[in-house]
């Protein structure tokens, strides 16, 4: 199954509850980090995850909020041991700003980094999921991002048990998606698999309504989507490029989303009860996030 944990809940300002952002997604071998706010390595800590855990790193745009724990996220990450190939993947602009970081501090770097810029589009794939992002409306380059499980196959047990296939390569191809001779006949795979649609995330950081956010929240298992004001402060939200909880509502329930999860709160809120009854209003399915929170998917 794919986990999310939930490591900064908070917008530009953090508090004793809220650190800023910072999102986990782990699935199989992959730790996925998504943004690195201020703090984020002592929340990785905190939640017992081992920072040689982490395989890549999106960043949604640079504003501070999202960012600032990179540099001592990196430099902790070649003490501790981590020797593989460290992907970042980011907006236009990224690779010269991860040059200027290491220019600015002093850096004992012992492992590779792969600084890779991503636009619109699927941007990374393998024999198990598909990573996708998209453009947001902000006042600065931002980018969401979509993790899409790739289909798989369950054996049919009735079937497969009545012909008296055994466990082990047979098996395997079928599940590969792979007819297979058994006894001098073709075993179509189409029966004796079910086919089981992949689960898929949507994690949209700070932006207006847009469609590059619509296009990312389509009909998704779960769609994580920031919601910094209550609809009283829409005029404001409007100005910092931000949404609303009823904005993020909205978008779910237009989007189909199955389910709703807001984060990236505002300081001025100490708790997130109004926000997350204005967002249900909008669509059944909604909690708001906690710092340390790990939803299955």
């Amino acid at each position: 199954f794919m986990q999310l944990t939930f490591l900064g809940t908070s917008s530009m300002v953090p508090t004793k509850e809220r650190n800023h952002s910072s999102i986990l997604i782990s699935y199989g071998s992959e730790n996925i980090l998504v943004d690195c706010g201020e703090g984020t390595q002592r929340q990785l800590k905190i939640a017992g995850i081992k920072l040689a855990k982490i395989t890549r790193i999106l960043i949604s745009h640079w504003h501070g909020d999202h960012v600032l724990g990179l540099p001592g996220l990196i430099q902790s990450m070649s003490s501790s041991g981590f020797n593989k190939t460290l992907n970042i993947y980011g907006p236009k602009g990224t690779k010269k700003l991860i040059e200027k970081m290491f220019e600015v501090f002093g850096f004992d770097q012992k492992f590779e980094i792969k600084v890779n810029e991503v636009k619109s589009g699927k941007f990374f794939e393998n024999d198990e999921f598909i990573l996708e992002t998209g453009q947001l409306e902000h006042n600065i380059e931002t980018l969401g991002f979509r993790l899409e499980e790739k289909d798989k196959r369950k054996i049919n047990l009735g079937f497969v048990k009545k012909l008296g296939i055994p466990e082990g390569p047979l098996l395997g191809r079928l599940q590969d998606g792979k007819s297979i001779i058994w006894k001098g006949k073709k075993i179509d795979v189409d029966k004796a698999t079910n086919r089981v649609k992949g689960k898929s995330v949507a994690i949209i950081t700070d932006t207006v309504p847009c469609k590059g956010a619509y296009k990312l929240a389509k009909d998704v298992d779960l769609l994580v989507s920031e919601a910094t004001y209550a609809s009283d402060l829409e005029e404001k939200s409007t100005e910092y490029g931000h949404m609303t909880a009823k904005q993020a509502a909205e978008m779910a329930n237009r989007s189909n989303a199955k389910q709703l999860i807001l984060t990236h709160f505002s300081a001025r809120y100490k708790n997130t009860s109004e926000l997350e009854d204005e967002a249900r209003t909008y669509f059944d399915n909604v909690i708001t996030a906690e710092d340390f929170m790990k939803i299955n998917i």
